[in-house]
């Protein structure tokens, strides 16, 4: 595994987490601002998600199955993209 972590793009961070939260509105992972203050109340009530931890950005309780399929789909999603540049020249 490569330790340069350095972006290509650096400006695209931005982008990059305004689309994470785009696809995981529509897998319906309650993430971020997205997640309403009863749905914390009753999660840290029932123990599912620690009240220490609730903050706007935690995907904490986000199963490793669901953030990869975030994951996935961002990579599906830039490749289409970049493909249907490429074949727009």
């Amino acid at each position: 595994m490569s330790k340069n972590n350095k972006k290509v793009v650096p400006e695209s961070g931005k982008a990059l987490d305004v689309l994470k939260y785009e696809i995981a509105a529509e897998l319906g992972l309650p993430v971020g601002k997205q997640m309403s203050s009863m749905n914390v109340e009753f999660a840290t009530e029932l123990g599912t998600i620690p009240s220490y931890s609730v903050k706007e950005d935690y995907w904490g309780h986000i199963a490793s199955r669901d953030a990869g399929a975030v994951g996935g789909t961002i990579t599906a999603r830039l490749i289409k993209k970049a493909e249907e540049t490429l074949f727009s020249l």
